[in-house]
């Protein structure tokens, strides 16, 4: 311990804190309003993974919070089931969270393409923009994302008749978004650890607050744990019902994914301790539990504070502990000054984050890995965009599946001439599957009548059941034809799965 003064990790870790707080607030609050809840749920959410889960994880410089990436189920859930339902949905998740890590199986969540991961952020970043454009202007969002789209013009057309919503407010949105996006081209070097987010909070508010304008604010509680919401009997007793248990599958798979791809790309900013991946898998877990029983937003790993953590300087994993304990100071004994905060204001940092989590650099770098990994981002997006979270996620791995298949499935397949009269070579090269039986069908039909045929399978990797019976097929009907094949059979066999194990 006292190492840790004496080198100066302290001073670091303090300054780092306060950075990460700075970051931290705002998007706490402006994600739990995305998800349908009272800013108090985003903040108690913060504390947890700032406190109890910077305490355990397994990666030291994480910080884990409420994630704009959850915030879309988080809203269809409540808009669903209410929200009661959202607590023992979350304490389930935690649950499998748990389980997995002590299984030792937190490296497998690794295993999910990245371009389904970059389609999903991006998926989740257009919803996010299509609800808060609605709220950046007082407004109500719509259940879906095709909804709130087409709803937007006539949304716009009220609020400047007078009807609903409030221009003031689009004023307050855009003001925001116009800040941040300023501060991220002019920011001078000294000033680097000064977030976007709050320098925008601050003028806006101020602002507002100066000039009386009349748009929603933020509504927390005096007692911040006043806003708690227990798990009950009868909300426990309806994760019997198959939907809830799938949200709870869902929220463990989708949160675990994201935490673990960010823990990836934190250890990739800095040479300190690496993460253990179970270990953090099962923190996440712990989190969540607690995050269910007081009826909070789900967490994650969330890499734009652990960005901002690193760039800090900080060392150890006390500057998340110490960000945790600033934000339960602030909700705690400044509830007042969160109050002066226009809803709009955290609308269009919302807005902001999700057209930055459409990230066009990363098209490009899928698209250089082969445009099989830019149709699997592309359908993911869109069927998530379309559809939801959750289906544009399977959608996704099965596209992955799908291009995974056709890759190992490669197979060239020629007719070439023999140096004997009346005979050709028939050269595959590669892996016979089911996918291509129709190429090898349409070279067969090439071959002449009277014609002996090769069959050079010493480049054939793999034959399928199905290929084979193509071939034998031929085999069978090639004396109606004057036609005969020529293939050492049990070396073909050999490349058979079935009958090489069997042999």
């Amino acid at each position: 311990m006292r190492s840790y003064f004496s080198q100066g990790l302290f001073g670091r870790d303090l300054l780092g804190s306060i950075v990460v707080f700075l970051v931290a607030l705002p998007l706490c609050m402006g994600i739990a309003i995305a998800s349908g809840m009272p800013p108090a749920a985003g903040l108690i959410t913060g504390i947890i993974g700032g406190i109890v889960v910077g305490a355990i994880a397994g990666s030291p410089l994480q910080v884990s919070g409420p994630a704009a990436g959850l915030a879309v189920l988080v809203f269809e859930l409540v808009r669903e089931y209410g929200v009661a339902a959202l607590g023992p949905v979350v304490l389930l998740a935690g649950v499998i969270q748990i389980i997995a890590g002590i299984g030792k199986v937190g490296v497998w969540f690794r295993m999910i393409s990245p371009a389904v991961v970059a389609g999903m952020l991006s998926g989740i970043g257009i919803l996010i923009v299509a609800s808060q454009l609605h709220v950046l202007i007082d407004a109500l969002p719509k259940a879906r994302g095709l909804e709130n789209f087409a709803a937007l013009p006539g949304a716009l057309i009220s609020a400047f008749q007078g009807e609903s919503g409030s221009v003031a407010a689009l004023m307050v949105g855009l003001s925001t978004i116009a800040i941040m996006l300023g501060w991220e081209k002019l920011r001078p070097q000294a000033l680097r650890f000064v977030p976007g987010a709050l320098l925008a909070v601050v003028i806006v508010t101020a602002t507002v607050t100066v000039l009386g304008t009349p748009v929603n604010k933020v509504d927390i509680p005096a007692n911040l744990f006043a806003s708690v919401t227990w798990p009950t009997p009868e909300s426990l007793s309806a994760l019997a019902q198959p939907p809830l248990l799938v949200a709870a599958l869902t929220f463990a798979l989708i949160a675990s994914a994201e935490t673990l791809l960010s823990a990836a790309a934190v250890d990739r900013m800095h040479t300190g301790a690496r993460t253990h991946y179970n270990r953090e898998l099962t923190a996440q877990g712990v989190g969540n539990m607690l995050c269910g029983l007081l009826g909070a937003l789900p967490m994650t790993g969330v890499i734009v504070r652990s960005a901002a953590n690193v760039q800090a300087g900080s060392a150890t994993r006390m500057a998340t502990i110490l960000h945790g304990g600033w934000l339960l100071v602030f909700a705690m004994l400044l509830p007042w000054l969160i109050r002066m905060t226009p809803v709009a204001c955290l609308a269009g940092i919302l807005v902001f984050t999700g057209i930055k989590m459409v990230n066009i650099k990363q098209m490009k770098t899928l698209a250089e890995y082969g445009r099989g990994n830019f149709v699997v981002y592309a359908g993911t997006t869109l069927a998530i965009v379309v559809t939801d979270l959750l289906t544009g996620v399977l959608v996704g791995v099965g596209l992955s599946v799908l291009k995974l298949a056709l890759q190992s499935s490669r197979l060239e397949v020629e007719l070439a001439d023999h140096e004997e009269p009346g005979m050709l070579k028939l050269e595959l090269d590669g892996s016979a599957t089911f996918f291509k039986v129709p190429a090898l069908t349409r070279t067969l039909e090439q071959v002449p009548p009277n014609t002996r045929l090769l069959l050079e399978v010493d480049r054939l990797h793999h034959v399928d059941q199905a290929c084979l019976e193509v071939l034998t097929e031929w085999n069978s009907n090639a004396k109606a034809r004057g036609c005969e094949l020529v293939v050492d059979w049990k070396l073909l066999h050999s490349r058979v799965e079935g009958l090489r194990q069997a042999a």
